[in-house]
Order: C-alpha cells, then sequence, then structure tokens
C-alpha cells in the first residue's frame, strides 16, 4: 500500500473525531456553533496526531501540540514514519500496543516514552490510541489523543 495523504484536513478532522466516537463511546472535543473539525482539533489542550494505514505508517495528522512536542513543522511531521516518534528500544513495544489496539479497537490510558525530532526525551500519559475508521468501515489508520506528557531529562 502507498503512502496515505491527507488531501483534505477537514474531512480527516472529521474521520478523527467520528472514529473516536464509534471507538471510545463519547465525543474527543466539543465543537463551537459553526466551528470546524481541524479549527477545534489545532486549538486542543491535548497532543493529537494520527498515521495512515501503510505497512510502515507515516504520520498524516498533527495539531499545534502534537507539532510543538515533537519540535517539528507539518512538513517534517508529516513525512516521518510513525516509528521514529519512539526510541529504537522501544518500538517493540510501540509495535505490540498498535497491533492490541488494531484487534481491540482503541485503548485507553497508556503510558510510554517518545522522542522529538531534535531528541529531546518525554513520558506520554494518560494515552487514548483508536483505530480510525472510514466511513464504508475500512481500516484507515490509527490516531492518539495526548492529554499529558512530562520532560525527561537524561
Amino acid at each position: 500500500m502507498g503512502r496515505t495523504f491527507v488531501v483534505d484536513l477537514e474531512s480527516h478532522c472529521r474521520l478523527l473525531l467520528s472514529s473516536y466516537l464509534r471507538a471510545v463511546g463519547k465525543e474527543l472535543i466539543e465543537l463551537k456553533q459553526g466551528e470546524s473539525s481541524a479549527a477545534a482539533l489545532d486549538r486542543a489542550p491535548f497532543a493529537l496526531l494520527s498515521h495512515g494505514a501503510e505497512a510502515d505508517p507515516v504520520l498524516n495528522y498533527g495539531n499545534k501540540k502534537a507539532l510543538e512536542l515533537w519540535e517539528a513543522d507539518w512538513e517534517a511531521f508529516t513525512s516521518m514514519p510513525s516509528r521514529l516518534t519512539a526510541e529504537p528500544m522501544l518500538r517493540e513495544d510501540r509495535d505490540r500496543l498498535l497491533m492490541e489496539v488494531r484487534e481491540q479497537g482503541f485503548s485507553n490510558g497508556y503510558v510510554g516514552v517518545r522522542i522529538s525530532l531534535s531528541g529531546r526525551r518525554f513520558r506520554i500519559e494518560e494515552t487514548v490510541i483508536w483505530n480510525v475508521v472510514d466511513e464504508e468501515g475500512r481500516f484507515a489508520g490509527q490516531a492518539a489523543m495526548i492529554p499529558r506528557w512530562t520532560e525527561l531529562f537524561s
């Protein structure tokens, strides 16, 4: 399967929201009257990211908090294989978690260590990870909502 590009940001954000609602059973964020999904998610107080359904998934979305957390601009972030968000020695655990999510639909309360593009380490906490599923029920990737993180100093 080729790289999954987000062609329409608003449609992708609506897909993230609807997939979260189906998987978790509650709204991810409350939209203000007339507010777009993309604007609401970009202003959210949590980091939100997603990757596609490729064999080696590439990040295809990150809100403002996610870009800040990974110290990346949109172009760098959305061209990065999602496995690179974790340190090499932690990638096997990450892969196992994503496979469990693939089978179960979502995971709640995940804690793990991640690494920014500059090499800064941080622990993500209370993370919710869910499958992104399109309108026809096809698997389109996975997303993560990270409400808390802690800087780790070496």
